[in-house]
């Protein structure tokens, strides 16, 4: 049942809405002033609040905001006299779902109050699922290496720097990159990805920067590049050693000032953007070889973070196979399986040359192919 408060200081108006919204059914409670409904807001969890503007000691503007400030996901409804309606629409702007006026038409009210519960709810299911998807990005092991990477994550994701990533191929780099994001400023805007590596060199100026109608062969419409579309977000550039060096020079124009130009066009085009590549190259080697710019690599490299390979840190399989076998059996709605010890130090003795991508896809076959318990036999027969 949905939980409403109404937080008013004067009592009919309490008890006339209480009225309205219990007969619809909804389960309602009420505070006489702003402290008193901070602090049942702060106690307890409400889908939608009823709140006056004017009201002693705390107002509903200064309620809105702290409410905000303590991470509640409550849907504010402001309730304004005719002469606080500029109030209200201020209190829209910092954040209230929307306000009605003084005596409320009923209908309004219901309408409103339904629309802010279905906010509320979207915005819980919206939070779960973040909470799902940070968890599937979570960077899994205790080894010393990676102790140090999730270190790194947790000292630089609140900040603008620019990071690279590099670390073999399946080592779990975009996991890193994925996880800087998540925990930034930037969390709730996009996280664009571009696999440098598998765009052709010719396309891959019109991937990242879009092209105008028109401006090549094929080109039938306007198309919106990476850039744009990670603008307020992040980009993540992956395998940025294949880019081709045309590509880079006019990623490190975008880097400097902030703006792109879409192919075939003119105009310059302002973007905010925080970039974080990755590569499997030593992109030093590739600068020698004149296969890189040497100052795109400056400007990405604010921060380097490296991914060890498995095999520098074999003390982490058993919670990486053990996570693995829960996320499998959640994919495929079964009961998860364990590993014996004997299969864990057997996997502990492979080489894992496809590094944690090859161990996921181990565990995988194993679910499907072995019992409840997987033995080190298994292990020998199937990775």
């Amino acid at each position: 049942m949905a939980k409403i408060i109404i937080i008013d200081d004067e009592k009919s108006i309490r008890a006339a809405l209480r009225d309205i919204l219990e007969y619809e059914g909804y389960d309602v409670e009420e505070a006489k002033d702003g402290e008193e409904g901070l602090d049942m807001i702060l106690r307890s969890n409400y889908d939608v609040a009823l709140c006056d503007i004017k009201m002693p000691k705390i107002d509903g503007l200064e309620l809105l905001l702290k409410v905000g400030e303590a991470g509640k996901g409550t849907q504010f409804v402001m309730v304004s006299a005719f002469g606080n309606v500029e109030n209200a629409v201020e209190a829209t702007k910092r954040g209230a779902f929307d306000f009605i006026t003084k005596p409320p038409d009923l209908n309004r009210l219901l309408v409103t109050v339904r629309n802010a519960l279905e906010r509320s709810k979207m915005a819980q299911e919206t939070k779960t699922l973040r909470k799902r998807i940070y968890k599937l990005n979570e960077i899994v092991g205790d080894s010393a290496p990676i102790r140090k990477v999730k270190e790194t994550i947790n000292r630089v994701a609140a900040t603008e720097a620019r990071v690279l990533v590099t670390g073999p191929n399946g080592s779990g780099k975009e996991m890193v990159a994925k996880q800087i994001h998540e925990k930034g400023n930037r969390a709730n805007m996009p996280l664009v990805e571009v696999n440098c590596a598998a765009i052709p060199s010719e396309l891959i100026e019109s991937e990242l920067f879009g092209h105008e109608k028109g401006a090549f062969t094929g080109a039938m419409a306007k198309r919106v590049g990476k850039f744009e579309q990670a603008d307020g977000g992040t980009l993540f550039l992956d395998e940025i050693g294949d880019m081709s060096l045309s590509a880079q020079a006019k990623v490190l124009r975008a880097l400097q000032e902030n703006k792109i130009t879409r192919v075939g066009g003119d105009k310059e085009i302002r973007v905010n953007v925080r970039v974080i590549a990755a590569t499997n190259k030593d992109l030093r080697r590739e600068i020698a070889e004149g296969n890189f710019r040497e100052d795109l690599f400056h400007r990405l490299s604010v921060i380097v973070i490296h991914v060890p390979a498995l095999a520098e840190r074999k003390e982490d399989i058993g919670l990486l196979a053990d996570k693995f076998l829960q996320d499998i059996a959640s994919e495929y709605g079964a009961p998860v399986k364990e590993l014996s010890p004997d299969a864990i130090r057997q996997l502990e003795s492979l080489p894992w040359t496809g590094n944690v991508r090859e161990l996921r896809n181990v565990i995988e076959r194993l679910v499907i192919m072995c019992g409840d318990t997987i033995t080190g036999e298994d292990v020998a027969l199937y990775a």
